[in-house]
């Protein structure tokens, strides 16, 4: 009885999902940092038809090369495929991916041991280098490497910006976090960065394809090293562009007031 009921009603009490509760501190300022990067979703199409390229950008880490001890068990009539329990190690690896928003593609992709802001300055100088004399606008979390020195240098040279930039946890623009934020946030600048909230990652469209490579890729292969694990995933992301490449549809648009 209570089964019927529970599946006219479309209800799983089985079933549970974890759930972050973002921190707002500032109401009316949150609900206008969601509708903006929604509204940027939505025009990302315009946007490259004005030769601005709007990117979605995040890091995968702690990628793990796992060898499985014995081949999996391929899927079966009435039986689901069984991948072996025990494995071994072969080290992690970190990605640094780019979402292309409006060709729903993946570009030019980072891959290496470590997730520093060497790291990230480095995956960004590669990306601009696609289209050098091109607008480009990142979203992208507040992770501290996404606000670092390196960066800001990075973008000051790109743009022609000659300003003295300061000195980190001194003065001026490299003076903290927060200066160096707004710094890099700046529309008036050629390369600029969008800062989403913090804990609203589902804000952020690569996101979306970290869990198709998860659920497609890294939840079934073995591998013998992590030189493996990474061209595993290079060619996951070229076969993915060619075939599956399609931009998400985003529909929300952002938080209603409630009077």
């Amino acid at each position: 009885m209570w089964g019927v009921f529970l599946k006219e009603a479309t209800l799983q009490p089985h079933l549970v999902r974890y759930w972050l509760n973002a921190k707002i501190d500032d109401p009316l300022k949150f609900k206008k940092q969601v509708k903006y990067i929604c509204e940027l979703h939505q025009e990302a199409k315009t946007l490259l038809e004005q030769g601005i390229h709007l990117i979605s950008t995040d890091e995968m880490t702690g990628i793990q090369a796992l060898e499985r001890l014995f081949p999996n068990k391929r899927i079966k009539p009435k039986q689901v495929e069984k991948i072996e329990f025990e494995y071994e190690r072969h080290g992690t690896l970190s990605l640094i991916a780019n979402w292309d928003v409006a060709r729903g593609k993946v570009v030019s992709p980072s891959i290496g041991s470590t997730r520093t802001e060497q790291d990230f300055s480095e995956h960004i100088q590669r990306t601009i280098k696609i289209d050098e004399k091109a607008e480009w606008i990142f979203i992208v979390d507040q992770l501290n490497t996404h606000k670092s020195e390196s960066l800001v240098k990075l973008v000051a040279e790109s743009c022609g910006i000659t300003i003295d930039l300061g000195r980190k946890g001194k003065e001026g623009i490299l003076q903290s976090m927060d200066s160096r934020a707004d710094f890099l946030s700046d529309e008036s600048h050629r390369i600029r960065f969008v800062y989403i909230p913090k804990h609203t990652s589902w804000l952020n469209q690569i996101e979306c394809w970290f869990s198709i490579l998860v659920r497609r890729l890294l939840k079934r292969i073995t591998v013998r090293s992590t030189e493996e694990l990474s061209q595993k995933i290079l060619n996951f992301i070229d076969y993915f562009n060619q075939h599956f490449a399609k931009p998400f549809v985003w529909k929300f648009k952002g938080f209603k007031d409630h009077k």
